[in-house]
Parts: structure tokens; C-alpha cells; sequence
């Protein structure tokens, strides 16, 4: 797996499983791989991988069952949305903003390019 460099790893997995959980890969009190079967399959350090899962735990977007592994917590999904979206909306499209208007880019010309983005994911 290729990680990018300007975010911490273990940022970038607890990314990955949020997004898993908001496509819906992952659903409610269904088992996530163990931290080294996660691990191995994103290439990295177990310790780093345990540091993704400490923090996804502590926003209680998964939980333990002592000896069965880790879970995804029941309202995970409304609670990454919500975070996600004060993300955006905070640190994303402030950005979007400046580009656009640095750029010239109406908001027609957004609207046509996230059309077309979602036509060709659907």
C-alpha cells in the first residue's frame, strides 16, 4: 500500500477503516481483521497499526471483545459522517474555495465536474 507523505500513517489506516465502515465494507458489530492481519495487509508495523486502532477505539468508532478481537461499534457510521464532514467543511473546503477562485473554476463548472465524478464511480 502506498501512503502519502504529509499524514501519519496510523492516521491514514484509521482513514481507510472509516472509510470502509462509511462504504459500508465494514458494518456494525462485524469483526475487523486483527491488528497484524491488518498489518500484513497494508505493509506496515504491527505498533503502528495498534496506534490506528487506539485512536479508532477512543472515538468509539470500534470496540473490543475480550479474546474474539475488535468490532465495529454500533453508530460508527453517523459518527464518522459527522466528523468527516466538520473535517470538510473546516479544513477541506476552505481550500476548495481559494483554488476556485484562484483558478476562475463557477460553481456550474464544479457542479459539472462532480457530476461527472459520481456518474463514473456509480
Amino acid at each position: 500500500m502506498r501512503f502519502k507523505d504529509n499524514k501519519a500513517i496510523y492516521l491514514q489506516i484509521a482513514d481507510l477503516i472509516c472509510d470502509d465502515i462509511l462504504q459500508q465494507k465494514l458494518l456494525e458489530d462485524e469483526r475487523i481483521p486483527s491488528v497484524r492481519e491488518y498489518a500484513a495487509n497494508v505493509e506496515v508495523n504491527a505498533n503502528t497499526c495498534a496506534r490506528a486502532y487506539d485512536l479508532l477505539q477512543n472515538q468509539d468508532i470500534i470496540y473490543t471483545k475480550r479474546g474474539l478481537g475488535y468490532f465495529v461499534s454500533a453508530g460508527a457510521k453517523t459518527a464518522i459522517q459527522k466528523m468527516k464532514r466538520k473535517e470538510f467543511m473546516t479544513e477541506i473546503l476552505p481550500d476548495v474555495a481559494r483554488q476556485m477562485a484562484n483558478l476562475d473554476i463557477s460553481m456550474n463548472e464544479l457542479t459539472e465536474g462532480i457530476i461527472k465524478y459520481q456518474t463514473r464511480n456509480d
